[in-house]
């Protein structure tokens, strides 16, 4: 078993190359709490591991590439931003989904639980 191991990339936050596939979810996951953890923000846990297995996931599906990298920052005190970044020149774009369609709704819900000037997250 590999054991997630957050590498310090400025002020404050953790940041780790993966694969990108869907199993780096688990890997992502396993970061954000490291982080919030150590922020004391393990309230936040929750919808930053839900935030993170979505964006990794559209990342692992759509973009064709063979790494991402994910990011876990404290811009300020009341504020974590997380990020998922791959080499892809395009842009995720939220998709129409019908309301029986199993996928789909992943940029959605990340929009919907997070913005940026929201203090949650």
């Amino acid at each position: 078993m590999t054991m997630t191991r957050p590498n310090a990339i400025g002020a404050p936050g953790y940041s780790e190359t993966m694969p990108c596939e869907p199993t780096s979810a688990s890997r992502a996951r396993r970061l954000v709490r490291a982080a919030l953890n150590t922020w004391d923000l393990g309230h936040l846990i929750d919808d930053g591991t839900l935030i993170i297995s979505e964006l990794v996931g559209n990342a692992a599906r759509h973009s064709g590439c063979r790494l991402l990298r994910v990011s876990v920052r404290l811009p300020d005190r009341d504020r974590v931003r997380l990020a998922v970044t791959d080499k892809c020149p395009r842009p995720p774009t939220a998709q129409a989904s019908c309301c029986d369609d199993e996928s789909g709704r992943g940029l959605v819900l990340v929009e919907a639980m997070s913005e940026e000037e929201r203090t949650r997250l």
